[in-house]
């Protein structure tokens, strides 16, 4: 994956254009990106202790609501930043993010140009 020592984040994403944005942009801020393909994966990611947590909340792979609920009732991974993104016209979903956990939930049509400030928001 990356050099022992960096900096990196995780992301539950599996849609390729969103992977691709994600990577880049990690890149350009000096940071090694792994990507988890499930839930499970997203669990173990999480406990290599990455600066932050990107996630799909409409994620076919994975019960993104249960992922940040498992991730934030973990004492090592309660701290890890959650960053959700969602279509903006999913104002529940988007509500059922933020009761769970997450700290934050971003329109999906605005994701990729917030990255970079996004990306600057790490522990």
């Amino acid at each position: 994956m990356s050099e022992r020592g960096s900096k990196k984040v995780a992301a539950l994403v599996t849609d390729l254009f969103f992977m691709a944005k994600i990577k880049d942009a990690a890149g350009q801020a000096g940071l090694s990106v792994r990507f988890a393909m499930n839930g499970k994966e997203a669990v173990e990611v999480a406990e290599e202790l990455p600066e932050l947590m990107i996630l799909d909340l409409n994620c076919a792979a994975a019960d993104s609501l249960q992922v940040i609920r498992s991730l934030k009732g973990r004492e090592d991974l309660k701290d890890i930043p959650l960053v959700g993104f969602v279509s903006h016209v999913q104002a529940d979903r988007r509500q059922h993010a933020l009761d769970a956990g997450c700290d934050t939930v971003v329109p999906r049509s605005a994701f990729v140009q917030r990255l970079p400030e996004i990306l600057g928001r790490r522990r």
